[in-house]
């Protein structure tokens, strides 16, 4: 059996992928264009891919019995055409739960203490010339009493809502699908959680429920003082217009995720004036090193159970 894994950059410089070896030839790529990926898999069996595109001509061109992807969305994959060709398509679900949780109150912390002004303010030597002990010119607010809101309720958003809890927050959630129910939080509509919390953390997939569902329309409706997070997938938010609310109304945001990735050069977080009340990564909230571990382990265990007729 020959497997080749496409992009293993996407899975860190530390990610150990000799396990594969076991299964016969495993063969390792850092990227892979669009116009190098049949001739890599001409001698394949397994493919691991997490975004380099699977499509029906790659298929056609290739022998493949197994498409493995390293993420959990298989939006990168020709599912339909997969099926078709009778191909299994096996993802991974589940793997960055506590990372993206811990992610999500990384930047939501670091906006409410003000992080990025206090440490630069020591880090200056202002805090040396100081003639009082500390250091008042940003305001700090706690989580404790504030209503923080989650749009979609899955395994990541009832992490989330679970430590919010923790810290105190009254947390109510939207279901994007209209099928989550839980019974320790409020379900609300999505112009109540808009208009009334103060905080809302958004943990949905894209899909025709959730595209461009907070737009201008929708970010009229918070509070000046409300704090965004978008820790499901670009496209949910529209950025143009958030970046306007953070400059126009002092909304603060904690994005980790954006519509086209990596981001384009003329993006409008790049241009934002309210630059202290936006945190921005490059989608690295799933990328803790335990989730990384883990996701390798689990498509280990695909190709183990594809090899054992599961």
């Amino acid at each position: 059996m020959k497997i080749v894994c496409l992009d293993a950059d996407t899975l860190g410089f530390d990610a150990d992928l000799n396990e594969f070896a076991k299964f016969g030839e495993f063969v390792s790529y850092p990227k892979t264009a669009a116009n190098q990926t049949i001739e890599r898999l001409k001698d394949a069996d397994v493919v691991i891919s997490n975004k380099v595109l699977i499509t029906d001509d790659v298929m056609a061109n290739t022998n493949l019995k197994l498409i493995c992807v390293s993420a959990t969305g298989v939006n990168n994959i020709d599912v339909e055409a997969a099926k078709k060709r009778g191909i299994p398509v096996k993802n991974v679900a589940g793997y960055s739960t506590n990372s993206v949780a811990q992610q999500a109150f990384a930047g939501l912390l670091m906006l409410a203490n003000n992080m990025e002004y206090y440490t630069s303010y020591v880090s200056s030597g202002e805090w040396v010339k100081s003639e009082i002990f500390t250091n008042l010119d940003r305001v700090i607010t706690e989580l404790n009493g504030k209503k923080f809101g989650i749009i979609g309720l899955g395994t990541i958003g009832k992490s989330v809502a679970n430590i919010a809890k923790a810290f105190g927050c009254d947390v109510v959630y939207y279901s994007t699908s209209g099928k989550n129910n839980n019974n320790e939080f409020k379900s609300v509509s999505l112009d109540e959680l808009l208009t009334q919390c103060d905080i809302i953390s958004i943990h949905a997939p894209l899909n025709e429920n959730t595209k461009n569902l907070i737009a201008k329309p929708q970010l009229d409706k918070l509070k000046s003082s409300t704090i965004l997070m978008n820790f499901g997938r670009g496209g949910i938010v529209d950025e143009t217009a958030l970046a306007n609310a953070i400059d126009e109304r002092g909304i603060k945001a904690v994005i980790d995720v954006l519509e086209k990735e990596p981001m384009i050069a003329n993006h409008p977080f790049l241009t934002v004036k309210n630059r202290q009340n936006l945190i921005l990564t490059p989608h690295v909230a799933w990328a803790s090193k335990e989730a990384r571990q883990t996701l390798i382990k689990m498509v280990v265990k695909n190709i183990e159970e594809f090899i054992n007729g599961k």
